[in-house]
C-alpha cells in the first residue's frame, strides 16, 4: 500500500466540505477539515470519532496496529508506536519516522499537459528589465556587498546615506506629539493612546528606473574554512551576475579569507561576459574610514546613472525563473498552498519557463517520487548522493532529517519529518527533473531544477535567489514575514485565518481551495496572473514594500 509514489493535488482530487479529506485512495489518515467533536462521522461511511480532534490535524481511517505503516499522499510518512483504533485521532506521539525504501529506475517521466491551462495566458508577457546575456530581472536594483562581516556596518553606512537621500528609506514613522507634550507638562502619559498617528513612508525616488539600493550584510566572509569562503563568493557571484541586479558595490576589508580575486573568480567562472558596472573598496588599503565610505558613495552614484538607463520592455513567460519555498507550514499547507504552487510551476514550465525546488531535509520520504521524475538516471543518482551526504552530516551532528519539523510545525498537524516533507515536495508539481544543483549552482536548464539547500526558510530562499530565481513563490501556514532583497518574494497562504489575520505578510489566499472548494485550477491561475503583475513591477509584495531584505548564508563547515 505504502510504497508507492505521492499522489499530487494537482491532479484535481475533488476537495469538498466533507469533514476530513482523504488525500490518496491508500491513505489510512484524514486530514480534519475543522474542529471535531467526538461522535462526527470521519466521512459518511464512518468511522465515528472517539475524541475531538482539530482542525488540520490527523485522524485514523482504519485501525492501525504496532508497528505498522501511516500512510498520507500514498507513502509511508510514519510508523505507530501504538495501535490505534478507526476513527482515533493521532498524535505526535503516536509516530516515529518511517520512510520507503528508494529505486532508481530507467528514466522516462512524462510532461503534463497544460495546454488547457495555459490557454488563458497565450500571448501574455511581463514587463521586465532585458539584461546583455539574455536573461531578463523583474526589478533592477543596486546592491552593497560586504565581503567580510567586519565591514557589515560600514556598507550599511554607505547604504544608509544613499538610500535616505535618493528616495529609498522605508520605515515607519509614528506621531508621539501628544505623549511628549504630556509628559513634559507632568499630564497623565497612561491615559489614551500615547501613538497619535502609525504609518509606513516613503519619498520620491530620484531614480525612476532604480527599484532599490540593498545591503546584504552577513555574518560570513572570514573565521572559517577556505570551502565556505569558495562558496560564500559563489553565491555573491550569482547575485551579482543575477538579471534583477543592475550593479553593485563591493566593500572588502582586506585580510579576510573571501578575497577580492576569489569573488572576481567566481564572477568569471559564473558570468564571464558579465557587463554591469561593479566597484570594489577595501578598508585596509584605502586606511580611512571617512575615505571609503566617500569613494564607495561615489562610485555608487556614477554606477546608478548608468543603471537608471535600463527600462521594463515585453518578455515571454518563458524567461521567468520561480523559486519555490515554504516557511511555517501546517497541516493545510501540503493541502492548498503548496499544490497550488506546483501547479503554477507546471504551467509555467509547460509555457518553457524555469523553476527551482530545494529544502533537501523536507523531501525526505518524497524521494521516489523525485527519483521518477529525473529525465537522466545520473541526474537521479545525484539527487540521492545529495540526499545522503545531507542526511549523514545531519547525523552526525546528533540530529536528523526525522528532527526537521518545528515546534509550531508539529502544533498544527505536521507531525514527522516524512508527513511534512510528502506536502512539502507538492510545491514541486509533476514536471520532469531536469537538473540537480548543489548549493550555489546556477539554474541553465529550463524546466524543474532541484537545488539543495537547508530547510531554513531564508537561508534557502537566499540560495534559490543566487541560483537565478527572478519571482519567489513561498506558502507557509502559520505565517511568516520573509523577504529577500533581490527578488520579489510572494507569501501565499494555506489557510484564510492565516491570510485575514496576518494582512500586512500574505499576498495571497490558497485557502478557499480546502473550505470552499475552490479548483485548484481556479487558484493556480489567479497565483499565475500576480506573478505576472508582481514580475512587472506593477504590484509589490508585502515583504518588499515593508523591506523585508533577508539574506542569510548557509554555513557548511565549522569555525575556525
Amino acid at each position: 500500500m505504502a510504497g508507492g509514489t505521492v499522489r499530487f493535488l494537482s491532479e484535481r482530487i475533488k476537495i469538498d466540505m466533507k469533514p476530513t479529506l482523504q488525500i490518496n485512495p491508500n491513505d489510512n489518515v484524514a486530514v480534519a477539515l475543522r474542529d471535531l467533536d467526538a461522535g462526527e462521522l470521519v466521512s459518511p461511511e464512518g468511522p465515528a470519532l472517539s475524541a475531538p480532534v482539530s482542525f488540520k490535524h490527523k485522524v485514523a481511517l482504519a485501525d492501525i496496529a504496532k508497528g505498522e505503516k501511516v500512510v498520507m499522499y500514498g507513502v509511508s510518512v510514519g510508523e505507530a508506536l501504538r495501535s490505534l483504533k478507526a476513527g482515533e485521532p493521532v498524535a505526535y506521539e503516536d509516530l516515529k519516522q518511517l520512510t520507503d525504501k528508494t529505486v532508481v529506475r530507467p528514466a522516462n517521466p512524462v510532461s503534463p499537459d497544460m495546454s488547457g491551462q495555459l490557454a488563458d495566458f497565450e500571448g501574455v508577457t511581463f514587463d521586465g528589465y532585458h539584461r546583455a546575456d539574455g536573461k531578463v530581472g523583474t526589478s533592477n536594483v543596486w546592491l552593497i556587498i560586504p565581503l567580510v562581516f567586519c565591514v557589515n556596518k560600514k556598507s550599511s553606512e554607505i547604504g544608509d546615506i544613499l538610500i535616505e537621500q535618493l528616495g529609498y528609506a522605508k520605515r515607519y514613522k509614528a506621531d508621539l506629539a501628544n505623549f511628549i507634550d504630556a509628559y513634559k507638562n507632568g499630564g497623565d502619559v497612561e491615559a489614551g493612546e500615547p501613538v497619535a498617528d502609525f504609518h509606513l513612508s516613503g519619498q520620491e525616488k530620484v531614480f525612476k528606473n532604480v527599484d532599490g539600493i540593498k545591503i546584504l550584510t552577513h555574518d560570513a566572509g572570514c573565521g572559517g574554512t577556505r570551502a565556505d569562503a569558495k562558496r560564500f563568493c559563489d553565491l555573491l557571484a550569482g547575485y551579482i551576475a543575477h538579471p534583477n541586479t543592475a550593479g553593485a558595490t563591493i566593500i572588502s576589508l582586506g585580510c579576510q579569507n573571501a578575497q577580492i580575486p576569489m569573488i572576481k573568480e567566481s564572477l568569471a567562472e559564473q558570468a564571464p561576459e558579465l557587463d554591469k558596472p561593479i566597484y570594489f573598496h577595501e578598508q585596509q588599503q584605502l586606511g580611512s574610514e571617512k575615505e571609503l565610505v566617500r569613494q564607495a558613495v561615489a562610485s555608487t552614484l556614477k554606477g546608478l546613472v548608468r543603471a537608471d538607463k535600463a527600462v521594463r520592455e515585453p518578455a515571454p513567460l518563458s524567461k521567468l525563473t520561480l523559486g519555490l519555498e515554504c516557511g511555517g507550514s501546517d497541516g493545510f499547507s501540503g493541502i492548498t498552498a503548496n499544490p497550488t504552487m506546483g501547479l503554477v510551476s507546471d504551467m509555467l514550465v509547460g509555457a518553457g519557463g524555469t523553476s527551482i525546488l530545494g529544502e533537501f531535509p523536507e523531501l525526505g520520504g518524497a524521494e521516489q517520487d523525485i527519483v521518477d521524475r529525473c529525465v537522466k538516471e545520473d541526474l537521479a543518482h545525484g539527487f540521492l548522493k545529495l540526499m545522503e551526504d545531507y542526511r549523514q552530516k545531519a547525523e552526525a551532528s546528533g540530529s536528523g532529517f526525522d528532527c526537521n519539523p518545528s515546534p509550531g510545525n508539529i502544533k498544527d498537524g505536521l507531525l514527522t519529518g516524512a508527513m511534512k516533507s510528502a506536502g512539502a515536495a507538492q510545491k514541486g508539481g509533476r514536471s520532469p527533473i531536469t537538473d540537480v544543483l548543489d548549493y550555489t549552482g546556477i539554474a541553465k536548464e529550463a524546466g524543474l531544477n532541484l537545488l539543495c539547500t537547508p530547510g531554513n526558510d531564508v537561508e534557502s530562499t537566499t540560495a534559490l535567489v543566487g541560483s537565478g530565481a527572478n519571482v519567489v513563490l513561498f506558502s507557509t501556514g502559520l505565517g511568516t514575514p520573509t523577504g529577500n532583497p533581490l527578488a520579489p518574494v510572494i507569501k501565499i497562504s494555506s489557510n484564510s485565518n492565516t491570510a485575514q489575520r496576518m494582512r500586512d505578510v500574505i499576498d495571497f489566499d490558497a485557502g478557499p481551495v480546502a473550505t470552499e472548494g475552490v479548483p485548484l485550477e481556479t487558484k493556480a491561475k489567479e497565483l499565475l496572473r500576480l506573478v505576472v503583475e508582481v514580475a512587472s513591477g506593477r504590484h509589490d509584495t508585502k515583504s518588499w514594500a515593508s523591506g523585508q531584505d533577508d539574506f542569510i548564508v548557509w554555513k557548511h563547515d565549522v569555525s575556525l
